[in-house]
Parts: structure tokens; C-alpha cells; sequence
């Protein structure tokens, strides 16, 4: 198997150089995205492609259900060269619609250190409980919660002191919150964009 993702590799570079011969020059070249994706790890989710944008156009975190922790090094790492060396124009915090993530968080299961990582979206099931509990049970009321937990980490991206700053110095930059459909392949803007200090 491990072969065949070799073989798929020469096919891909193959098409990508006979569509342009150009194209993995300029890749060397330099990276210039205009955007950070901060996504789920869920392999059903791919940045690029949901996008339609070519490697070097979007740069890529992603962690278990789409979490933007402002106590998690990785993430702060990833968010801070995106924004201060890449000078990133967008960020797109993007969860998805059955994230089993979110699912983990709240069905009251244990899975070990997973569940220390999933809490920040138990405790924001607990501070919505009763809006959730308006929505029909089941996927319904998870597919919200998904829209609530992308919500509360455009917050989380808009409050860091990285995105703070960045606006201070007058730096062009908006986070996005969208929720991607594994049924439809379309996202959701949940129209919750910040583009300056609230």
C-alpha cells in the first residue's frame, strides 16, 4: 500500500508539471499564502481542496476538532508565523459537521489524554446547555455545537495578542469562522468574521 502512495505521488507531480512546468520552481521560490486554515485533523477534510487553492496558497493547522487554545504552543506557533512572518491576510477557522471530536466531547465516554484536549468544548456544551437543548437530539444538536465551538475559537484567534498586535501596527487581517459539509463538500460562513479589535 505504501507503494501505491509512492505511484501516486509521480502521478500527481507528472499532471501538476505537465499542466505547468513551472510550477514546482516557483514553489522552491518562495511561500506566500494569504491565508492560515485552523481545521480539524479529520482526513475527510482536506484544506487545499475544499479551497480549490494549490500547495503554497493556504497555510495548515489542524488538531482534533478544530481547537484554538491560547495555552497550546503549537497552535501559537503556527498562528504567530502565519501572521507576523507570512503576514497572512485570512484566517479560516473551519470545523465540520460530524466531527467526531465534538461527538467525543460530550457523549460521555473516556479516552484518555483525547479527553483533557476535547474539555474547552465541554465546558462550551455546559455554557450553552440550554440553546442545545432547543435543538432536536442527536446530530442536530452536535452540528450546533460544531457551529459554537468554531465560534468560540474565532474568539480565541481574534483575542491572541499575535492578531492584537497585528491590527495595532494597522495589519490588514480577518478571521473567519466556516463550517465545512461532508454531505454537500460546501461551507457554512457562519458570518462571524473579525477584522479589528472589538
Amino acid at each position: 500500500m505504501i507503494e501505491q502512495l509512492k505511484a501516486n505521488n509521480r502521478a500527481w507531480a507528472e499532471r501538476k508539471t505537465a499542466a505547468d512546468p513551472g510550477f514546482f520552481k516557483r514553489l522552491v521560490g518562495q511561500q506566500a499564502p494569504e491565508y492560515l486554515w485552523i481545521g480539524c485533523s479529520d482526513s475527510r477534510v482536506p484544506a487545499n481542496e475544499i479551497i480549490g487553492l494549490d500547495p503554497g496558497e493556504v497555510f495548515v493547522h489542524r488538531n482534533v476538532a478544530n481547537l484554538a487554545p491560547p495555552q497550546d504552543a503549537n497552535y501559537l506557533s503556527v498562528l504567530q508565523y502565519a501572521v507576523e512572518v507570512l503576514k497572512v491576510r485570512h484566517v479560516l477557522v473551519v470545523g465540520h459537521y460530524g466531527c467526531g471530536g465534538v461527538a467525543a466531547a460530550v457523549d460521555g465516554g473516556r479516552r484518555g489524554l483525547i479527553d483533557h484536549w476535547l474539555h474547552p468544548i465541554r465546558e462550551l456544551a455546559h455554557d450553552h446547555a440550554d440553546h442545545l437543548a432547543t435543538y432536536d437530539g442527536g446530530q442536530p444538536r452536535l452540528d450546533r455545537l460544531c457551529e459554537l465551538n468554531v465560534m468560540r475559537q474565532v474568539r480565541n484567534v481574534a483575542a491572541d495578542v499575535f492578531v492584537q498586535d497585528a491590527w495595532a501596527r494597522g495589519q490588514t487581517l480577518s478571521v473567519h469562522g466556516w463550517v465545512y459539509s461532508l454531505a454537500t463538500g460546501l461551507v457554512n460562513d457562519l458570518g462571524v468574521t473579525v477584522s479589528a479589535p472589538n
